[in-house]
């Protein structure tokens, strides 16, 4: 079995970005375990078995959630921008920029030293010449 949730070679990784990348494959793995159920029950007729299905579904709700909730808690930037977009009415695209820009550019966490090397603890996503 591989492990494609490391671009890196894992051993050179430490324990934590281990665990990370565990979680977030953890969630990506509920979210697709979500959308199958999603398709299986617009599809069934039989109320029985839409009901096993739901069910089902409520539990892959519950752990996609105890994975972001971990991952949130770990990386004190994302939940920075997490908090300025879920739960909100309004345009998210908007809430998303705002959050963003206050997170990075308004001195929030993710914007000077989450971590005592001035990191953020996980490389950046932009690319190098932003």
């Amino acid at each position: 079995m591989g492990f494609d949730q490391y671009h890196e070679p894992p051993d050179e990784l430490p324990r934590a970005a281990r665990t990370f990348a565990r979680l977030c494959a953890s969630l990506t793995e509920e979210a697709e375990a979500i959308g199958w159920y999603e398709q299986r029950i617009a599809l069934e007729t039989d109320p029985e078995a839409i009901a096993v299905m739901r069910d089902a579904q409520g539990e892959e709700f519950k752990h996609f959630s105890m994975d972001l909730e971990f991952l949130l808690r770990r990386t004190p930037p994302w939940r920075e921008v997490a908090e300025g977009i879920l739960f909100k009415s309004g345009d998210i695209v908007e809430h998303g920029e705002e959050a963003e820009a206050e997170t990075f550019e308004g001195g929030g966490p993710g914007a000077e030293g989450a971590h005592e090397d001035g990191s953020l603890g996980i490389r950046s996503l932009r690319g190098a010449s932003r």
